[in-house]
């Protein structure tokens, strides 16, 4: 029986990517974001690139993670689900706390945590009832650190690593696996630009002087790598940054 993956934000970067590589891999795929135009072009790539024999099932789903009825409508969509990656997420914002809007903390919660609540709730008892279910959340090196005008984004991403790694225990003796998988600086088109409110000209410092930030493909690849392993493996945690980054604060520019 084929598997099928349920990948969250999967109209840009990440979530695009990933569902490109999963469906190489074999996987059904389900493309679940608010942007169903975009997830439309992304099925016909990905079906255009399928090799003959194989066809992969490629659907697309419109969800908001912060609308209940919208995950509902998801879930009640799927016949099976063996993969859920929760991707949607986001930044809103680079300001102290002295000056920060207290609209992007919230609208980083509802898409951050409470959104990954929401779908994983809802998808839980088919990845159960798969017999071999694995739920990938991709977080961010902010869930374990904080600097400086992070605190809205970072207080999310550790919310969201919490909820992974509860889950964790609370599905040990469950045919399901938890992933997280923790990335660094990645360049995407839309990250910093949403981030930043549509600023080009901010989000383009972000990844000034860094010759080699990483890209959502590289991501992509470590999502693909912990899914693939024998269902009796589970990798907990990978956190994946560009060479040039050591650390959330401590990155190599020239």
């Amino acid at each position: 029986m084929r598997k099928t993956a349920v990948i969250t934000g999967a109209s840009s970067g990440i979530g695009a990517a990933t569902a490109r590589r999963l469906a190489a891999e074999g996987f059904d795929v389900v493309l679940a974001a608010r942007r169903v135009d975009r997830l439309e072009k992304l099925k016909a790539e990905i079906e255009s690139a399928d090799p003959a024999g194989r066809r992969n099932a490629v659907a697309v789903v419109a969800l908001d993670v912060t609308s209940q009825e919208s995950v509902d409508a998801l879930a009640a969509s799927l016949r099976q689900c063996h993969v859920l990656v929760n991707n949607a997420g986001g930044a809103a914002g680079l300001d102290p706390v002295a000056n920060t809007d207290p609209a992007d903390w919230q609208w980083m919660f509802e898409t951050n945590v409470l959104g990954l609540m929401r779908v994983t709730k809802a998808l839980l008892p088919k990845l159960i009832d798969s017999g071999d279910g694995h739920i990938v959340n991709v977080t961010s090196l902010a869930g374990h650190a904080v600097y400086e005008g992070g605190a809205g984004y970072t207080a999310a991403k550790h919310g969201a690593a919490a909820v992974n790694d509860t889950l964790r225990l609370e599905l040990y003796d469950q045919p399901v696996r938890v992933t997280e998988v923790a990335p660094g600086m990645v360049r995407t088109e839309e990250f910093s630009l949403v981030r930043f409110k549509g600023d080009e000209e901010k989000a383009a410092k972000t990844y000034d002087g860094v010759a080699e930030p990483l890209v959502a493909e590289d991501v992509a690849d470590c999502i693909a790598w912990a899914v693939t392993r024998p269902s009796h493996v589970n990798i907990d945690r990978i956190d994946v940054k560009p060479r040039a980054q050591a650390a959330a604060h401590k990155v190599h520019r020239v």
